[in-house]
């Protein structure tokens, strides 16, 4: 008899729920979006689906109608009726005995949360400590998948420190970027942040950065940083979807700048706020 074990309890494989089957569990065999709302405005969803169409396509699961996809984004954003929320959705390949290859019936499982964005104001008005940390992740980083372990050591390293993030360095002595955020470093008047390759995510709030800041006049630059370029900053800060842009005041416990929220991260902030409404 195929049997399976929760905690102390035994059970016939066939009396458990396909969930416990799920090969998102087993192998990190999927994808993820997080979206988020603004006054009860989802703000580029439209750019969500496609990159996790992007990724859908990447690693070959097949089947999902994106247009329903969206139908139950809004589904179950009005179902929740919460103004600022974070909406956190995926897919998996499906659900089946634990091997490494997949068969092509497969069913993939939808999965989605609606919870209200945190308050990180506090945050953005005195700046964070950031912490480095060796980039363990795969290399394809521009797919957006389920395979976080890397990410979650790195991040977990960084809360020990007393930090708020992660910076993640390759073997090159290079930055990529945040464990979840984008990084970027200003230098006078130029912003500079990791060019777009298979080594980072395509942000879609980096995005909106670069045209915010192109917006308040600041030239851009899309170049590897090293430590040394970072820790001389005249300013620092990361950018993601559930936090938008928070200055970075501590770099490995150097204090940048003055050690608060420079004045073009400040204008980058409320530029980029214009885009929400």
């Amino acid at each position: 008899m195929q049997i399976a074990m929760l905690q102390d309890k035994i059970v016939p494989i066939e009396d458990l729920e396909p969930v416990y089957f799920d090969r998102g569990i087993y192998f990190g065999d999927g994808v993820y979006e997080v979206a988020r709302s603004y006054d009860g405005k989802i703000f580029a969803l439209k750019e969500h689906l496609q990159r996790f169409a992007n990724s859908l396509a990447a690693i070959g699961i097949t089947g999902v109608d994106i247009d329903e996809v969206r139908s139950r984004v809004h589904k179950a954003f009005e179902a929740a009726g919460i103004l600022n929320a974070n909406i956190y959705f995926h897919i998996t390949r499906g659900s089946a005995l634990r091997k490494h290859t997949w068969d092509a019936s497969l069913e993939p499982i939808f999965f989605l949360t609606v919870t209200e964005s945190g308050d990180n104001a506090d945050d953005k008005a005195k700046g964070i400590a950031v912490s480095t940390h060796p980039d363990w992740r795969w290399r394809r980083c521009d797919i957006k998948s389920l395979n976080l372990l890397a990410n979650v050591l790195a991040r977990q390293d960084a809360a020990q420190k007393g930090c708020a993030e992660a910076i993640l360095v390759d073997e090159a002595g290079l930055i990529t970027e945040g464990s979840h955020s984008t990084f970027f470093a200003i230098f006078g008047q130029k912003l500079q942040t990791t060019p777009l390759t298979a080594n980072i995510l395509p942000s879609i709030t980096r995005k909106s950065v670069i045209e915010a800041a192109r917006n308040i006049g600041l030239t851009v630059a899309e170049q590897s940083l090293t430590l040394r370029q970072a820790s001389h900053a005249d300013e620092l800060f990361i950018a993601g979807t559930t936090q938008d842009i928070v200055a970075v005041v501590r770099f490995d416990g150097q204090v940048i700048g003055d050690g608060k929220p420079g004045k073009y991260t400040m204008s980058l902030t409320q530029e980029f706020l214009k885009f929400t409404v």
